[in-house]
């Protein structure tokens, strides 16, 4: 048995029953480090020690610690941390030590998660990239900013992992890599500790290998009471093509339809769904947000390191330093207007399905364009991403749902019937050669 490629549910219940060890576990976890970080470079720190002590403390205990009780999480790298540096990727942080840990570190060390270190960001989650590779095809990017946290989960390093999410930074990359990634409704999960690059728009992201594995992770992350849907008429999907469709594809618009196809033929309604005119405002708009909010939340090293960030980090501040009220203001009120909207939208939809990204991972090291998911993060509203298929290049390609404000365990319960439905498509559609070897 591979340990290290365990899902977080699976290797739970092993720990729980005594059948490996939390220790047995973290070793396996970080040989596959050790094997292919020269390749994915997906860790901007790491301490390897500290992880096996901490495993062995677990493994003393006389009943698990948590729901996550010896399971790795790797962070990323904008997230505090007591004990390990959190470098923003950025210089003018380097060796950075945080004094106290952030809300969701605190959370999941008290669920038992051994803190594995953090994980390659762009510089202070913007566009400015790190040199984290896709693990699979290291020619072509992971997608950013959650850059090494979405790669580390891909290639086996670790069965969980944060990013952040302020336009696309967690869905697009994890559709990039094949992994399932859910980004919670604004404010759901506490940010305090993790550092901002726009606040209105900031949020956790959770990155798994199922979704069963996202709903353990949510709940030590979430941990308050939330109604579920119980309606007893059958679920309703609206397909969601965005006014961006003519920026996708071939590859995402056939895992869509192949989505939307198989859906269907399992009893799901299926009915094509327009946004309302205002969204291409907000989608403009969204760097006008981003950019005023950046000039303040990253005044103090515009005025005392100017020369140590990046012209891309310069160009965003200075920017948003000229901005006017009137104009950011603006687009506020038209992004009200459209959450408004689509919130009513969900009257009559359980959830959208949408683009998690343009198509497969471009070459290079480019962030990757965030068209389909700006717009969600801007209305606060939760998004999950589930792997669906490939591309012309092999690279995988995902799909993204969508539910109305606050509806996150709906959608992650939605979700999971979602994926069966896709594992169970492409089950059926490879070829048995094996059993006929074996006749």
């Amino acid at each position: 048995m591979d340990l290290n490629r365990l899902t977080a549910t699976e290797a739970a219940r092993l720990i729980a029953a005594r059948r490996i060890s939390a220790e047995e576990l973290v070793v396996a976890c970080l040989a596959r480090i050790e094997e292919r970080e020269p390749v994915v470079r997906a860790w901007a720190f790491i301490d390897a020690d500290r992880a096996v002590r901490e495993a062995r403390r677990l493994d003393r205990l006389k009943r698990p610690r948590g729901p996550l009780h010896g399971i790795p999480v790797g962070l990323k790298d904008i997230i505090d941390t007591r004990g390990m540096p959190t470098e923003y990727n950025s210089p003018i942080y380097r060796d950075h030590r945080p004094r106290r840990d952030a809300e969701v570190v605190s959370r999941l060390r008290a669920a038992g998660a051994v803190i594995f270190g953090k994980t390659k960001t762009s510089e202070f989650a913007y566009l400015e990239p790190a040199n984290t590779r896709n693990p699979h095809n290291p020619r072509h990017t992971p997608g950013g900013s959650s850059s090494g946290s979405v790669a580390g989960v891909a290639d086996f390093m670790m069965p969980l992992a944060l990013g952040t999410q302020t336009g696309g930074s967690t869905i697009r990359p994890a559709s990039y890599c094949g992994v399932f990634a859910f980004k919670p409704t604004y404010q759901r999960v506490p940010v305090t500790g993790i550092k901002a690059l726009a606040p209105t728009f900031d949020t956790v992201g959770e990155i798994a290998r199922s979704v069963e594995d996202l709903a353990l992770l949510d709940s030590v992350l979430c941990a308050r009471a939330e109604p579920r849907n119980t309606t007893r008429r059958g679920i309703r999907i609206g397909f969601c093509r965005t006014p961006f469709w003519t920026q996708t594809e071939r590859s995402t618009r056939n895992v869509l339809a192949k989505t939307a196809r198989a859906l269907a033929a399992a009893g799901f309604d299926i009915q094509d769904v327009a946004l309302p005119p205002e969204v291409e405002l907000v989608s403009d708009g969204f760097y006008v947000v981003t950019g005023a909010e950046a000039a303040w939340a990253l005044a103090r090293e515009f005025r005392d390191h100017r020369e140590q960030l990046s012209p891309v980090a310069r160009r965003l501040i200075e920017h948003g330093g000229r901005l006017d009220a009137d104009e950011v203001q603006r687009v506020r009120a038209a992004t009200m207007h459209c959450a408004l909207a689509v919130d009513r939208l969900f009257d009559g939809y359980d959830a959208l399905l949408t683009p998690a990204a343009p198509g497969e991972a471009e070459k290079g090291n480019a962030l990757g364009n965030n068209v389909f998911n700006r717009l969600w993060t801007a209305m606060h509203l939760p998004c999950l991403t589930i792997p669906a298929g490939t591309g012309p290049a092999g690279l995988p390609v995902g799909i993204q749902l969508v539910a109305r404000r606050g509806a996150d365990r709906t959608l992650l319960g939605l979700g999971q019937r979602v994926a069966a439905l896709i594992s169970e498509r492409a089950s059926a559609g490879r070829p048995r050669t094996a059993d006929r070897a074996d006749r």
